[in-house]
């Protein structure tokens, strides 16, 4: 009975969310392998999910689940188990890794991506050699020590010989203290694949690296060795070679098998070996320490003890899971160990021949990459076949799927990720179908608990259409939309004011120089509107200065960048009196002039300041003030001086590079059109003092048009066509996701007040009022889904790929399910309408950056817009819930003798309407997260990370889960605890939407080290929604609702 019960089910449910969401929070404070050892991979968290699947096949019979109409529940459930199945067949017989090919290289070679301790023991017996190889896969942390300790039992020649687990040290460097008393030591500094690594030698000893050998007084063979001879220290290579003294840039041969003086400081260079000897030999005592710097790719190192008999001896190994171990060799008890601790190799049935490895870049960029792809040539006995493996195209053979996961820096050179999991992955792919099949049924099935629902909210709507509500309650909905504020008006700016207004160009001569087409830093194609838009917003956060539009302010800049120096246009917060007091500015004025910045000297004033800031690891609130402010200046400053107007197409550039005036010179270019560069834009500004005082803008017009037939002759290949031109400043004059805000929330409100009348005193005039709103809120919605189509269209990409979009997007999905909902309630269209407006507000605080962007090649995918597209629409249908739930609560704290009958007729249709979102959201959550994983199973050859974005939203589906499974349990199949859990089980949305984002590290994480405070308004709301709660208790209590 036990493993058959309800509230077992409850509290799995409970537990395997409580246990998820605490190890996101571990892994972001203490690496991902803590969070595995204690959670992921723990015993008791899979003994969770086998306790799940029990109590499911325990139920099937009670709950008549074998039915024909209980198929869909049936399905579903079904689908999990195999989804369980499958992960358990890819944990523990699946495996995968890294492949590194340079081009012109034929490897069969993979790297598992697993740490391995591997051993091997030998010893001599007569004239023959005893020998024994071990290898344990581990996963350690040095947060926990406890779970890392093991111990390995072998018999040599009849010899019990224990190798016992002493410390593991993440990061771990060498650290040599000074102690007179101790062992002479000599440090070198090895570069091995262009990273720094410090070695320490005692004397007597060979110390084995990745690409050879170091020996200190003990002369080695195939070793370099650094001999002492008289208190000197001298070399002696086994290879030919190099050294070059850093101070006085001299190169000298090493030449082989010849004892020379040791260089200090200077550049070795041998066999593939590159090191420094900083400094003479010191006396000390060696130990590790651990650096902790995150991210951080130094070793880890594991201290071990070797026990044969009465011979003990502590040995530490260094190593890690993303390349082969280093071993090294000791001698216990007559006994000879060679024991390494990283990666380990697995060969392939075939070979890999990198033919060509190709990056794209975006047009005039060097390190933004629009994609990459890896020609490879396969083969075998069987076969020899030529493929391309590319960011969401894989290549399958013989049970093995290759990905593209990086490249080598030089871009000579591939890396791919290997995965060899079919079985697993297969079992989990079927579940995933079957899911999806099941979840689709049970919206459509008549005999599911949504089909019930839906018919007793049409009986409902029966009921309701012939009854009265006795009562109403007033609802104060504030808003207050602050007017933009404009530049502060000063005495002494009143003339540069004037200067600026007198000599703006009209708005049609503005608005073809916004036609034309320049590149961004980020190698983005977009109209100079767009352009000057983002510019004057990052500088100022405002579209407009005084009466000009931004392109009329850029033209201004362009003839009168001295005025501009003088004119306060930097915003500056109002509270920050560090920053003023530095400047020596008083008052409180929101914006600053950029002269404000530089001394008499022309010495910039935070130079001290910012420098500080940006060295700090983890800024300050104060140190990041400076930071922006800084990036603002700049951004000005470079704005005046020309250097952001790449206009000018690099002619047969192979990389599409646009150029500035200024950045003539690192260009060889012909010297026609060198000249027309560097004229044409002086030209255009003096053409325009002119006409201004003509009033004829036909030269100004005529250079306009050489510029643009400039960029047609050079840059045609990656200029966007001119109806992509029109439609992107047609999408920036309209700005309507902006003005929606306040649409969206008129009409909501005029649609809530009149359905609440409309419910006190039906009549022709409030009927009426309900229905303008509807039409209202239906032209919004379809305003939405144009603008949406626009953004689309000029964008090139599905547009919810950054964090803009997605709340655009968000609120869109939830606008729409809101109609399809909203048919059998007005207060549930009403208050969808409200809730999008304030979804909308949301995405135009100052956090949130508009502007169009290009794709990381990852995200430039058809899994995006299927993938993202379900899982943020689901958001949509779960915050119409929590607002349900939320205003259902309200309406039970105004319950009363004389209208609680009425009152629970509306209650219940709410909560009805209510349990419909949650289904509807549920559904789309969970395909939209598993389509995820099919998602990052063909992009990077994982289905499932733990990363805690994809952890989150599992988080979110047991809660929704557990919310719809409660009707189930007669002691909580309770109205108020239905709307309560349905309010509070948003904070899980919240969290893994922007929770995720900006609180944890991951795949989907924006936040990069900083101490995000939590917001006020999560407290705010969560004390209302308890005082709400405990009022509607009450009530629900004495009217037994």
């Amino acid at each position: 009975m036990f493993l058959q019960s309800l509230w077992l089910m409850v509290t799995l449910f409970i537990l395997m969310a409580a246990a998820m969401g605490v190890a996101t929070f571990i892994e972001h404070d203490s690496g991902s392998n803590t969070a595995r050892i204690l959670v992921y991979n723990s015993w008791w968290f899979e003994g969770l999910m086998v306790l799940f699947v029990v109590n499911f096949f325990s139920n099937i019979k009670r709950y008549a689940l074998t039915y024909r109409t209980k198929l869909p529940v049936l399905l579903v459930h079904l689908s999990l188990v195999l989804i369980i199945l499958g992960a358990f067949i890819s944990r523990y017989y699946g495996f995968e890794g890294l492949m590194s090919i340079r081009e012109g290289q034929r490897t069969r070679e993979m790297l598992i991506d697993k740490a391995h301790l591997n051993v091997t023991i030998e010893k001599p017996v007569g004239d023959k050699l005893i020998k024994q190889s071990l290898s344990k896969p581990l996963l350690l942390s040095q947060q926990t020590p406890i779970h890392n300790s093991f111990s390995i039992e072998t018999h040599v020649d009849n010899q019990r010989i224990e190798i016992e687990y002493l410390k593991f040290i993440e990061n771990a460097n060498n650290v040599l203290l000074n102690d007179e008393m101790g062992e002479n030591y000599l440090k070198i500094v090895s570069v091995i694949n262009g990273k720094k690594q410090d070695i320490y030698i005692k004397e007597g000893e060979v110390v084995a690296v990745q690409n050879g050998k170091f020996a200190l007084n003990r002369p080695t063979k195939d070793a370099v060795n650094f001999l002492i001879r008289n208190e000197s220290l001298f070399l002696l290579s086994p290879f030919n070679g190099s050294v070059l003294n850093m101070a006085s840039q001299e190169s000298h041969a090493v030449t082989k098998d010849r004892i020379t003086p040791l260089a200090l400081k200077a550049l070795y260079t041998i066999n593939e070996m590159q090191f420094v000897v900083p400094e003479e030999l010191k006396k000390g005592t060696l130990t590790i320490e651990s650096n902790n710097v995150s991210g951080n790719t130094t070793d880890d190192a594991l201290q071990l003890k070797i026990k044969i008999a009465t011979h003990e001896k502590v040995i530490t190994v260094f190593g890690n899971k993303q390349k082969i171990g280093v071993p090294i060799t000791e001698l216990v008890g007559g006994y000879k160990f060679t024991i390494s601790y990283g990666g380990i190799p697995h060969s392939l049935p075939f070979n890999i021949e990198l033919q060509k490895f190709k990056a794209d870049k975006y047009p005039g960029t060097t390190n933004s990459y629009a994609g990459f792809r890896s020609d490879v040539q396969v083969s075998d006995p069987e076969n020899i076949f030529e493929a391309a493996i590319f960011m969401n195209h894989v290549l399958d053979y013989k049970g093995y799927r290759f990905f593209q996961a990086s490249f080598h820096p030089d871009e000579q050179g591939t890396i791919l990720a290997v995965n060899h999991d079919r079985v697993g992955t297969w079992v989990t792919y079927i579940g995933y179908f079957s899911l999806f099949l099941g979840l689709l049924m049970i919206l459509f099935s008549k005999h599911t608990r949504f089909g019930i629902i839906t018919n007793q909210l049409r009986i409902l709507e029966q009921k309701s259409s012939k009854k009265f509500v006795v009562c109403l309650f007033l609802f104060s909905l504030g808003y207050g939309h602050a007017q933009k504020d404009s530049l502060p008006h000063k005495e002494v700016q009143q003339k540069l004011d004037s200067i600026v207004l007198k000599h703006r160009v009209p708005e049609q001569l503005a608005m073809k120089f916004g036609s034309l087409v320049i590149q961004d830093i980020d190698g983005r194609m977009m109209p100079i509107n767009t352009f000057s838009s983002e510019i004057l917003r990052k500088i100022s956060k405002q579209d407009h200065y005084l009466d000009l539009n931004s392109d009329q302010v850029l033209i201004s800049m362009i003839q009168f960048p001295e005025l501009w120096y003088n004119i306060p246009l930097i915003y500056v917060k109002q509270d920050n009196d560090s920053l003023r007091s530095v400047l020596g500015v008083k008052g409180i004025d929101k914006h600053i002039s950029l002269s404000n910045f530089f001394k008499e000297d022309g010495s910039y004033k935070l130079s001290k300041f910012v420098n500080t800031a940006y060295m700090s690891a983890v800024p300050n609130q104060f140190e990041k003030d400076f930071i922006e402010v800084d990036q603002r200046v700049n951004l000005f400053y470079n704005n005046l001086s020309g250097a952001v107007l790449k206009l000018f197409p690099v002619p047969n550039d192979p990389n599409n590079k646009w150029i500035a005036p200024t950045d003539l010179q690192q260009h060889l270019i012909p010297s026609k059109d060198s000249l027309f560069i560097s004229q044409i834009i002086p030209l255009y500004a003096s053409s325009l003092n002119e006409a201004q005082n003509q009033h004829n803008y036909d030269e100004s017009n005529f250079l306009l048009n050489t510029i643009e037939k400039y960029q047609l002759k050079y840059g045609a290949g990656v200029r966007p066509s001119d109806s992509q031109i029109k439609a992107e400043i047609a999408y920036n004059k309209y700005d309507i996701f902006k003005k929606l805000f306040s649409w969206y929330l008129y009409a909501g409100v005029l649609m809530l007040i009149s359905a609440l009348l409309f419910m006190f005193q039906k009549n022709k005039i409030l009927s009426t009022l309900v229905f303008i709103s509807k039409a209202l809120i239906y032209v919004c919605f379809f305003l939405h889904s144009l603008g949406l189509v626009m953004r689309w269209y000029v964008s090139g990409h599905a547009p919810w790929s950054d964090a803009y979009e997605s709340i655009i997007y968000i609120s869109w999905a939830t606008m729409l399910f809101g109609l399809i909902l909203g048919r059998k309630s007005k207060l549930t269209l009403a208050v969808t309408s409200f809730v999008v407006s304030m979804i909308l507000m949301v995405a135009h605080w100052n956090w949130l950056d508009p502007s169009i962007a290009n794709l990381q090649p990852v995200l430039n995918s058809y899994w995006l817009m299927i993938h993202v597209a379900i899982i943020v629409a689901s958001y949509g249908p779960f915050a119409i819930g929590m607002i349900l739930g939320f205003l259902s609560l309200v309406l039970m704290t105004f319950l009363h003798k004389n209208n609680h009958e009425i009152l629970k007729l509306n209650i219940k249709k709410l909560l009805l309407i209510n349990e419909s979102a949650l289904t509807i959201g549920l559904v789309l959550l969970t395909i939209g997260n598993f389509l995820g994983a099919m998602w990052a199973n063909e992009s990077w050859g994982r289905y499932w990370a733990w990363d805690p974005k994809e952890t989150w939203a599992l988080i979110s589906i047991l809660l929704y889960a557990l919310i719809i499974h409660l009707r189930l349990l007669p002691k909580l199949k309770s109205k108020w605890l239905f709307a309560t859990v349905s309010v509070i089980a948003f904070y899980s949305i919240l969290m893994t939407y922007f929770g995720v984002n900006f609180y944890l590290s991951g795949l989907h994480s924006y936040a990069k080290g900083d101490n995000i405070v939590t917001p006020g308004f999560v407290y705010y709301s969560l004390a209302i929604i308890i005082v709400v709660a405990i009022l509607a208790y009450r009530k629900q209590l004495k009217y037994k609702l």
